[in-house]
């Protein structure tokens, strides 16, 4: 048998032999590292979580006109957007206000995509449904108040009279029958207005600039500055601007989680420290006999140190495995539960995790392994 078997042997039935407090141990090694794989995998993933729950509170980023004569429509809202990567563009609401005439009280009408919008806005409550067709409308709650509109009901809007030269009035002014599916409430100014298909508003009104974009995107503070400072700098008809109010409370709430998630890990790891070392200033109480004997016999303090080393970081690559097993499990739950969302896997975590329990575990034996190696075995023999 050769050396490295027998060593391995040698620690394996030393564990086994004291398999009451090695299980302690274990189930320290494990729960510490069952902490830190699964707590390090949410810190990991958690931006892109927080971003996908901060989306529901609206755009994070708009695209306005600049001072310059360019013109500012859909061609260039699109060129801008085309420069922030794909996968991270959540939806991009063009808006165009116009006013017209409902009953023939003046109102807002804003142009967009609606479809665009349901994904910039998913926190717009609505009573009714979406509109899906040219024709359809979407009404503030405030408008239709003021206006005693209700859903199913069918207006005629026409476009001010202001709106156009008066050689285009009469046909402007025979307006256009539009369906009222549903009424708008979110608390806020949004209930001003009525929103159509930017179609519907080209027809009414004829074609014209955007007065504004709202963009959905997926990513972290920095990298939507970079972003802003890119389209700023490449796309002279728009100017790029962050809604603070979204991308500050995102970034507020991300570091203050981040600042848990490390705090509760390092305890962890502490205590887990201690409950190792306790158990292995245990084991060397226990073997003091065992330990005096074999230096009377010519067992040299390094062969010691390796043995109760071995065991020690036997330990901690058994915790460390079942650990970043448990780890993903325990992540996958909490995910599921405060994200309603799956976590994504990490492959890096699990050599990680086993590193991190070897080390902890290897730091935590050295104190008791040290006081192995200063046992005189003449007074142990003598019953000392």
């Amino acid at each position: 048998m050769s050396k490295r078997k027998m060593f391995f042997k040698m620690i394996t039935a030393s564990l086994v032999r004291r398999r009451s407090r090695m299980l302690v141990a274990l189930l320290a090694i494990a729960v510490g590292a069952t902490i830190l794989s699964g707590l390090v995998t949410i810190y990991i993933d958690v931006p892109r979580q927080m971003g996908a729950e901060m989306r529901n509170y609206g755009a994070n980023m708009i695209f306005m006109a600049s001072s310059n004569e360019a013109v500012f429509d859909r061609a260039a809202v699109e060129k801008g957007a085309a420069l922030i990567p794909p996968d991270q563009v959540v939806g991009v609401s063009p808006y165009r206000y116009e006013t017209v005439r409902i009953h023939e009280q003046p109102v807002v009408a804003a142009g967009t995509d609606i479809e665009q919008v349901r994904t910039t806005s998913p926190y717009w409550m609505i009573e009714g449904d979406w509109p899906s067709v040219t024709g359809d409308m979407l009404v503030g709650q405030d408008v239709a108040e003021s206006l005693g509109l209700g859903v199913g009901d069918t207006v005629n809007v026409m476009s001010s009279d202001d709106s156009k030269e008066k050689d285009s009035e009469d046909l402007l002014n025979l307006g256009v029958d539009m369906k009222i599916t549903g009424l708008l409430d979110t608390g806020g100014s949004e209930e001003n207005y009525v929103y159509i298909a930017m179609e519907d508003l080209e027809g009414l009104v004829g074609p014209g600039e955007l007065d504004v974009a709202e963009l959905s995107i997926s990513a972290t503070a920095d990298e939507l500055s970079k972003y802003v400072d890119t389209i700023d700098a490449e796309v002279e008809e728009v100017t790029p601007r962050l809604v603070k109010r979204v991308t500050e409370s995102e970034s507020t709430v991300l570091t203050k989680l981040q600042a848990l998630v490390f705090l509760v890990t390092a305890v962890v790891l502490v205590l887990t420290m201690i409950c190792v070392a306790t158990t292995m200033a245990a084991v060397v109480a226990e073997r003091r006999k065992e330990i005096g004997l074999r230096k009377a016999l010519g067992a040299s303090d390094s062969s010691i140190i390796r043995e109760f080393m071995g065991e020690g970081l036997l330990l901690g690559l058994v915790g460390g495995i079942v650990g970043a097993i448990l780890g993903f499990l325990f992540a996958q739950f909490v995910s599921v539960r405060v994200f309603a969302s799956s976590i994504t896997f990490q492959p890096l975590m699990l050599p990680v995790t086993i590193i991190v329990s070897i080390l902890i575990t290897g730091a935590a034996c050295l104190f008791p392994v040290r006081n192995a190696t200063k046992i005189d075995p003449a007074l142990v023999l003598k019953g000392e």
